[in-house]
């Protein structure tokens, strides 16, 4: 229990507000798609999953490695199979609705005049033909309809289906209360058993209810007749009632009208929001502290907000070596742009200053944790920059052959240009040539050569100045200076 309680002092705001926004996004799909034959298929998906990872936390390879398998090949084929669902589903008029609309809340078509337009039409003898879809997307089975938006009504329907109006031979498709397309063509029925004085309307209508779960209301133009398809039956309907009947059977208004049926569905609702907050909450859980692993890396340190006026002269380390732990999941998934170990100089003073490693230094991506740090200190020092002319000095090294002196020695320039903390400054006094090999010189010459500047905070003021021309002479040594100091001795003696 207690090692729960630190685990929830950990979570941060973040965390809480990545649990809601997923399970709110689980909750919405359930509505959109919870009376849908793709929301079974998902459900099942969803239980393969659990399976899964069931067995793979048994050790179970081989059970594990199969549903996996299966859940990436069945999450390609319901969105191949069940395309149309899915699309009609998202399909929103606004996107308030597609992210706040209730099923309980839209709009439903006024049956009761329909049921009157339509048997109007049949005492008039003015042939009908209206489509009522349900769940399933149909614009793979019509087409050529024309684009309509108008509002259900008796004379909208009337002239839509006059006989001298150029779509009255196609079919209307109405959703909710609004007329969506007028002119559609339908796909006829192919069946023998038919009534053989069935026209063309009546195959119209029976195809498309054979081949989706739409209502179709068709009125005949040569008897009168309303007649009512769906499924695999088409029959005649001889009261207005009757249709009022099946229209709300098939809109689902007759039980929407029930408030005890309101309340089991807002109780639905509910249960499904709570089950979706507790489905992300154990999934947020078990993905950011499932299967805790430890790992290890060494992470540069970036110095940052460094006073102008100062220069960072010397530290003790240019990188740490962190040990960090989280889900195994997180850990294989992290980026080396992911953790930075920074710095702050901001409140640094002139000198040497202690910073301790700690959290604060640290950032990590979310689920990730720090463990510990090596080393847990760093020590930096700064100093005011400034400029110094310091002596160039020739290091020799080495003898001359015994025949030969060196007489004389010029350094171009004899001085150089150093920038670096003023500290540091103070403290050099000449700078030496890289070392110069005596024994190699067998005549008078000039040699350019680099200049070792040290400490490595300071630095010529620019790349000329990075080398020195040396010029010197050699003479023969004479008898007589056999016995004078050693060709070393001079040439120490000849460059003060």
């Amino acid at each position: 229990m207690e090692n729960f309680f630190d685990m929830l002092i950990t979570i941060r705001w973040q965390d809480l507000v990545d649990i809601l926004v997923n399970s709110y996004i689980l909750f919405r799909l359930y509505v959109l798609f919870r009376h849908t034959n793709a929301f079974r298929i998902l459900a099942g998906i969803a239980s393969l999953w659990v399976i899964q990872e069931v067995a793979a936390s048994l050790g179970l390879i081989l059970t594990s490695w199969a549903l996996q398998a299966i859940t990436a090949a069945a999450a390609i084929i319901i969105i191949v199979v069940f395309r149309n669902e899915i699309r009609t589903a998202l399909q929103a008029r606004n996107l308030k609705n597609f992210l706040w609309g209730s099923p309980l809340m839209e709009k439903t078509s006024p049956v009761d005049v329909l049921a009157d337009t339509f048997f109007q039409m049949g005492k008039k003898r003015m042939g009908a033909l209206v489509v009522f879809p349900g769940k399933e997307d149909l614009r793979e089975l019509v087409h050529g309809g024309i684009p309509w938006d108008g509002r259900v009504s008796q004379e909208m329907l009337m002239s839509i289906f006059w006989p001298q109006n150029p779509v009255h031979d196609g079919a209307a498709i109405i959703e909710g209360d609004k007329i969506t397309e007028v002119g559609v063509l339908l796909p006829l029925s192919q069946r023998a058993d038919l009534p053989t004085f069935y026209g063309t309307r009546h195959r119209a209508a029976a195809g498309l209810a054979e081949r989706s779960d739409a209502l179709v209301v068709v009125v005949s133009e040569e008897r009168g007749r309303v007649s009512v398809a769906k499924g695999n039956w088409i029959r005649p309907i001889s009261k207005p009632e009757e249709v009022v009947h099946l229209l709300e059977e098939h809109l689902g208004m007759g039980h929407e009208r029930d408030p005890d049926f309101r309340r089991r569905e807002m109780g639905k609702l509910t249960l499904a929001a709570f089950l979706s907050l507790g489905i992300m909450t154990a999934v947020w859980f078990g993905f950011t502290r499932g299967r805790d692993t430890l790992i290890a890396l060494d992470v540069p340190i970036e110095f940052v907000n460094r006073p102008a006026q100062y220069q960072i002269l010397e530290t003790s380390a240019n990188k740490v070596h962190l040990q960090l732990h989280g889900s195994s999941a997180l850990v294989k998934s992290m980026r080396p742009e992911q953790i930075n170990v920074r710095i702050d100089l901001s409140k640094a003073q002139e000198g040497r200053n202690v910073f301790a490693i700690n959290q604060e230094n640290i950032q990590l991506p979310p689920g990730v944790f720090f463990n510990a740090v090596s080393p847990p200190t760093v020590e930096v020092v700064l100093d005011i920059p400034g400029t110094k002319s310091v002596p160039v000095q020739v290091d020799w090294t080495g003898r001359l052959p015994d025949d030969l002196l060196l007489t004389e020695v010029q350094v171009i320039p004899s001085e150089v240009q150093v920038v670096g903390g003023k500290t540091i400054l103070d403290h050099i006094h000449t700078l030496y040539t890289t070392p110069v090999r005596l024994d190699t010189i067998t005549e008078s010459g000039e040699l350019s050569v680099p200049i070792i500047v040290s400490p490595p905070s300071l630095k010529p003021t620019s790349p000329a100045q990075e080398r020195v021309k040396v010029v010197f002479t050699v003479s023969k040594r004479t008898p007589e200076a056999q016995e004078e100091p050693s060709t070393e001795d001079r040439s120490r003696k000849s460059e003060n």
